[in-house]
């Protein structure tokens, strides 16, 4: 690993980028401006090889997007805003972060633009829940927490393209995706020196890789109280609009892309983590346990809960079926991850892609303008989404993760009929 990433991401991690405020402007004095460097040319080019993937460079936002909550500082500000705490809030947060998002590829970047007001959005937001988190005790938005949620968008998509099918089509696309990020990243306050898109996509991706084991891959080993609430609700809510989307399996799906210890889906990962196994028992037996901290880095953040040990034994990975992480999940969620399999397959064809892409884009047009799925969850007027307006508080009481550890009643077979057809 390149000795430039890692000092870039030891000055991230400082106390200082944690306590330095993603603005420190007032909301009315927010100046919007695009930097010395931008290039239109290359961020245009980065918005068409977002078009070309769309549906997979978005299931890679949906997955980075609940590692991000694993983060205790930013889950803390989340939960204090009252705006993800439900289902219904959630539905309203997440798909309104998705709209934003295909607006900022779909729009020219240039005043008064919709991409320009919706970043402006975003900016002020990020900014008013970081003053009223201070107000409650709970910290601020600082540059470091927009710096790791960033890492939220781009990350898995970065590091492991092969699982989602994203290949280059173009000779410069990785670079000019990389570009339009750094761009996006500055315009919604972070500070060049605090920017994980770096000048080059491999400096990024260097980056991005050091990021996940000393953050993201610990933190989603031993995530922090109310993570499984804020994620469970994040999940329903969000199959509101994609359906295809499933608790446990994206939650599983997550901390299998991120290289958390145990969890395994390929015969490749079984015998890696096997011999990682092997190998930190030097010499034991086999039937003693490896406590997975002890196949991680230190978490380099603070706020998680006190660890209990968490013990890997040899022979619980003989195969993929009998490893304790896949044995857990339901047949609705095994079928979930095996239908996603699938798709990746098709989708590295030409017409799969389009097929995939055009399914993505006439769902959020639904979600957009005529949300029935919502109007039926929620009421006809509280289905619309408006990325300009602010979302929704309630007053629900996440609750704690040991209430989504418990044994659950086993479900009725019409209600998994339909999880699997729908």
């Amino acid at each position: 690993m390149d000795l430039k990433a890692e000092k870039f991401v030891d000055e991230l991690l400082s106390d200082e980028a944690h306590q330095r405020p993603s603005d420190d402007v007032n909301v009315e004095d927010l100046e919007m401006k695009l930097p010395e460097w931008f290039d239109e040319e290359k961020f245009n080019q980065g918005r068409r090889f977002y078009s070309d993937f769309c549906f997979m460079f978005t299931a890679t936002m949906l997955l980075g997007l609940v590692a991000v909550l694993a983060i205790p500082s930013i889950l803390n500000v989340l939960i204090g805003t009252r705006r993800s705490n439900s289902v219904y809030t959630s539905y309203k947060r997440y798909l309104s972060t998705f709209m934003h998002t295909m607006s900022w590829f779909k729009n020219e970047l240039k005043p008064g633009s919709e991409s320009w007001r919706s970043l402006y959005t975003v900016r002020s937001r990020h900014l008013q829940a970081s003053r009223a988190s201070e107000l409650k005790g709970n910290g601020i938005v600082s540059q470091r927490d927009v710096a790791l949620t960033l890492f939220g968008f781009i990350g898995f998509s970065f590091l492991k393209p092969e699982k989602f099918a994203i290949t280059q089509l173009q000779k410069g696309d990785w670079e000019a995706y990389n570009f339009t990020w750094r761009t996006i990243g500055y315009m919604i306050g972070l500070e060049d020196r605090y920017n994980i898109c770096r000048e080059s996509f491999e400096e990024t991706r260097q980056i991005c890789q050091v990021i996940l084991k000393r953050v993201f891959t610990p933190c989603l080993e031993n995530v922090p109280e109310y993570f499984e609430h804020v994620a469970n609700v994040m999940a329903q809510g969000t199959s509101t609009a994609l359906s295809a989307i499933e608790p446990t399996s994206m939650l599983f799906a997550t901390k299998y892309i991120a290289d958390v210890p145990g969890y395994v889906y390929t015969e490749d990962d079984r015998m890696k983590l096997q011999e990682s196994i092997k190998k930190h028992l030097k010499g034991r037996s086999t039937d003693t346990g490896v406590d997975a901290v002890d196949l991680l880095e230190k978490c380099a953040v603070d706020g998680l809960p006190k660890r209990t040990s968490n013990l890997l034994y040899f022979h619980d990975f003989d195969t993929v079926e009998t490893s304790p992480a896949y044995r857990a999940l339901t047949l609705v969620a095994k079928y979930k991850l095996a239908l996603n399999v699938v798709i990746v397959a098709l989708y590295s064809t030409y017409i799969g892609r389009m097929f995939f892409n055009f399914y993505f884009e006439i769902a959020m047009f639904f979600c957009k303008y005529f949300p029935y799925v919502a109007m039926r969850k929620f009421g006809f007027k509280n289905a619309f989404i408006n990325i300009f307006k602010e979302d929704p508080v309630d007053d629900t009481i996440p609750k704690p993760n040991s209430e989504y550890y418990k044994p659950k009643p086993p479900e009725s077979w019409s209600k998994v009929l339909l999880d699997f057809i729908w």
